[in-house]
C-alpha cells in the first residue's frame, strides 16, 4: 500500500489537479509495481504561508510528499534510483513545470504489519493478489474461505 501525503501552499492545485495528480499516482503502481489500484492513497495538505516554512522562510513556493511503501518493498539501489526518477518525471506537471521546487521521500514498512479490512494482503503476484486487483477491493484470500 503506498501512501502518499501531498504538502501544498493553499490554492496552487485545484478539485480537478488534486484528481489528475491522484490518477498519476495511482497509475504509476498499477503499471510499474502492478498493485490493485485500491492499495494507492494520496491524500492533500494545504498549508498558508504562515503554516510552513523551509529555512525559516514561509513555503509559498514549495511542495513536500511523503511516500508510504507496504505493499512492495525495494532492496535494489539501482531499481529505488530508478524508482524516484520515475516519479520525479511524471510529476513534472504538478512540480517543475509549475516553477516549484519540492522534496520526496518514502519509508518502507514491512509488509507484516499491514492489514486491509481485516485481511492480511496477498502474497505478490499470487491469484488472490490478481483477483483483489481485477475486483478493486478486497476479501478473505481463497486459500482461507
Amino acid at each position: 500500500m503506498p501512501l502518499w501525503h501531498v504538502y501544498h501552499p493553499e490554492n496552487l492545485y485545484s478539485a480537478k489537479d488534486k484528481q489528475q495528480f491522484a490518477a498519476q499516482v495511482t497509475v504509476l503502481y498499477a503499471e510499474l509495481a502492478k498493485l490493485p489500484k485500491f492499495y494507492v492513497s494520496v491524500a492533500f495538505h494545504a498549508f498558508g504561508p504562515q503554516d510552513f516554512f523551509v529555512g525559516a522562510e514561509p513555503a509559498t513556493k514549495f511542495v513536500r510528499i511523503s511516500i508510504d511503501h507496504i505493499a512492495r518493498l525495494t532492496p535494489d539501489p539501482e531499481r529505488r534510483k530508478m524508482w524516484m526518477d520515475t516519479i520525479n518525471e511524471r510529476l513534472a506537471p504538478f512540480l517543475r513545470q509549475r516553477g516549484l521546487r519540492w522534496e520526496i521521500h518514502v519509508d518502507e514498512t514491512p509488509r507484516d504489519y499491514w492489514t486491509i479490512d481485516g485481511f492480511f494482503p496477498p502474497p505478490t503476484g499470487s491469484p488472490d493478489e490478481r483477483r483483489w486487483a481485477e475486483e478493486n477491493k478486497p476479501s478473505q484470500p481463497i486459500g482461507d474461505r
